[in-house]
């Protein structure tokens, strides 16, 4: 089973390349089960998802809140065919998941389809970039990205991929923090995905499709170094 990783955006011409992939995975009109949390727009966020996803391919989603502070319980994924983990503040995501990444690892391991947004893709490595934007003090990344974090701030994932995951990189200026993260020896290597931009991971290999570009960083061979290479629609690479 893949795991799909979409560095955000709301590009309406990129999302079947960016969706499509994981609804065809979750198979003939699946019930997908949307994980958001709720700050008191969660309606309004759903529908947001609902409208794409029913445009890409016959679906039933179905809204999964979680409010800020609150746990979120595998049980309310009885009956789904996916899931989908959506975007906001990678800190409440990863707060809501903390007690339960193990149960909800297993479900995905046993063959339930997912797909993170945003949060729901930082979340899903075996690292988690929650946020920060600075490193022992020293500036990494811009502060508006920082997750209202001040240092970087690295937990652990779901373990769905190797390493870690950044988001929102071009449009962002993540790249850099990821960069950090892997000369810190934070975690081996990471991904780091454009916006409008879907990297499809099947075991220790990965697929980019949609707008953008993924970027892969590795461990270097000298101590601190991190190397960095680019990745557009169509091509494959190992993790």
């Amino acid at each position: 089973m893949s795991t799909h990783l979409i560095g955000g955006g709301w590009d309406g011409e990129a999302a079947a390349a960016v969706y499509g992939p994981f609804l065809a995975e979750a198979g003939t009109d699946p019930t997908v089960a949307c994980l958001l949390i709720d700050e008191g727009d969660g309606v309004e966020y759903f529908a947001r998802f609902e409208a794409v996803l029913r445009a890409v391919a016959p679906c039933v989603p179905v809204p999964v809140p979680v409010p800020p502070g609150g746990t979120f319980d595998p049980a309310s994924l009885d009956g789904a065919d996916a899931l989908l983990v959506c975007g906001g503040l990678t800190p409440a995501y990863h707060d809501a998941l903390a007690d339960v990444l193990d149960a909800l690892t297993l479900r995905v391991m046993r063959g339930l389809p997912y797909a993170g947004f945003s949060a729901g893709a930082a979340i899903a490595a075996e690292h988690a970039v929650v946020g920060g934007w600075l490193s022992d003090g020293v500036p990494v990344c811009p502060p508006d990205t920082a997750e209202d974090l001040e240092e970087l701030d690295v937990r652990p994932g779901l373990g769905l991929l190797p390493g870690a995951v950044e988001v929102h990189t071009a449009q962002w200026g993540t790249l850099p923090r990821l960069v950090e993260v892997v000369a810190r020896g934070l975690a081996r290597q990471g991904v780091a995905v454009d916006e409008n931009t879907l990297l499809t991971v099947d075991g220790h290999s990965a697929r980019v499709s949609g707008a953008g570009r993924v970027h892969l960083v590795r461990t270097g061979t000298a101590p601190g170094e991190a190397v960095v290479r680019a990745y557009g629609a169509g091509e494959e690479f190992a993790l």
